[in-house]
């Protein structure tokens, strides 16, 4: 009996101190990430204080861009303030085309509404940050036994369905959603959108490569509606997901 009281005090007193450390005290524990937040956490504050931005982020919310090989970062307080854009990445690498993930192997980045729900300082691709795919709509559309996984946004430039930046990037993007995760963001939402909506070039592309892709422009006009409601609000809309696996907008 001594024993197991004992052992409960030091589980007690363990978790105790282990909760007072932060997320981002956690992931400093990695050599490479402290590394990281020696090196860039200054230069990241200097440029929010040049774009009269708060610092450290509260909230993110991350907007990917597939043909045009863009990734916005924007940032705010609290649930009442407009996002605001902080900057903007080159995609630099392709994989597949447009179109949403349906199964595993297919080379396709997803598109639809997800999260990060994984910080991963050991990625072979330098840095990453995990998506949940397959969500919710996906489990019901893509192939019921290999809709695929592991879909992150990466370092190290190179890709086969994931969405890679610099290592440069990659590093400021996850010192920012470490800061996030911090404040209480537990997932921070990334949309994956096949195209900017309101750039012609990019929607003369989109109708000349889709033209007789019915469900697919189904799928499209319901994912734009969370393009045009930001665009206007700079909020974020609530998703949900119907019966059928179509996202619904409310």
């Amino acid at each position: 009996m001594k024993q197991l009281i004992l052992l409960a005090t030091v589980l007690l007193i363990t978790t105790a101190n282990f909760a007072q450390y932060s997320f981002i005290d956690l992931q400093k524990t990695n050599p490479k990430v402290a590394g990281v937040f020696k090196a860039k956490e200054d230069t990241l504050r200097k440029q929010f204080a040049t774009a009269q931005l708060q610092w450290p982020p509260k909230q993110l919310y991350i907007r990917s861009f597939k043909y045009d090989s863009q990734l916005e970062v924007w940032v705010r307080n609290n649930n009442k303030e407009a996002f605001k854009l902080f900057k903007t990445y080159k995609i630099c690498a392709l994989s597949g085309a447009l179109g949403p993930k349906r199964i595993e192997g297919d080379y396709q980045v997803p598109e639809g509404f997800y999260a990060i729900n994984l910080f991963n300082p050991k990625s072979m691709y330098h840095l990453s940050l995990g998506l949940n795919y397959p969500n919710e709509s996906d489990a019901m559309l893509s192939d019921s036994t290999k809709p695929g996984g592991d879909i992150y946004i990466h370092g190290n430039c190179i890709t086969v369905g994931c969405i890679p930046i610099t290592d440069n990037q990659i590093e400021e993007l996850y010192i920012l959603a470490s800061y996030a995760k911090t404040a209480g963001q537990d997932f921070i939402p990334v949309h994956i959108f096949p195209i900017r909506f309101n750039n012609a070039k990019s929607v003369e592309y989109y109708d000349k490569t889709t033209k007789d892709n019915i469900s697919y422009h189904h799928f499209t006009a319901t994912i734009k509606q969370v393009f045009d409601y930001f665009e206007r609000t700079k909020k974020l809309p609530l998703i949900s997901v119907n019966e059928k696996g179509e996202y619904v907008i409310l």
